[in-house]
């Protein structure tokens, strides 16, 4: 059961992935996006890992999209004009995009050749406490620093927007 819901919501995400980039109105590109984030989110659950699925789905399918989409519609940002193609993009891109994918997949099988499996909720790392624990003690330095950049960002944005008011 768990082998099959990972290949639908895999196969999910590569179609929203593939459809992102297809698209040509941001919303459509957008919408795409949160598909791939739930998704994404669903396999973190079958992985074990409750926690980092709920942060994917509040912080990246909920927040980030809201933002994204604020921004797209504060932009006014229209559909994208369809430019003609290069007779040469049409002849290589396919064959091409092949031959990238057969050189990683022969990368990726040289460098691990003997990776261990991965067992469906064995993960055992993904628990609030867990991501606690490490981001509080072993990427403290990282945290703060984030937080300060993050700080900077939104006074700059307050300078900025009063100086336009102004």
């Amino acid at each position: 059961m768990d082998v099959i819901l990972f290949l639908a919501f895999a196969a999910i995400a590569v179609v929203c992935a593939v459809n992102l980039v297809v698209q040509t109105h941001p919303i459509s590109s957008a919408l795409s996006l949160i598909g791939v984030m739930g998704s994404l989110a669903v396999l973190y659950l079958l992985l074990g890992a409750e926690f980092i699925a709920m942060a994917q789905v509040i912080v990246y399918a909920g927040a980030i999209m809201v933002l994204f989409i604020f921004v797209i519609m504060l932009l006014n940002a229209g559909a994208e004009a369809r430019r003609g193609r290069s007779l040469s993009a049409q002849i290589l891109g396919v064959p091409g995009f092949f031959g990238l994918l057969a050189l990683l997949s022969f990368a990726v099988l040289r460098l691990f050749p003997h990776s261990a499996t991965v067992h469906f909720g064995g993960f055992k790392g993904g628990t609030g406490r867990d991501v606690g624990q490490a981001l509080f003690t072993r990427y403290l330095l990282p945290f703060e620093v984030t937080s300060l950049l993050i700080l900077i960002a939104i006074i700059g944005a307050v300078v900025l927007a009063l100086k336009e008011m102004e």
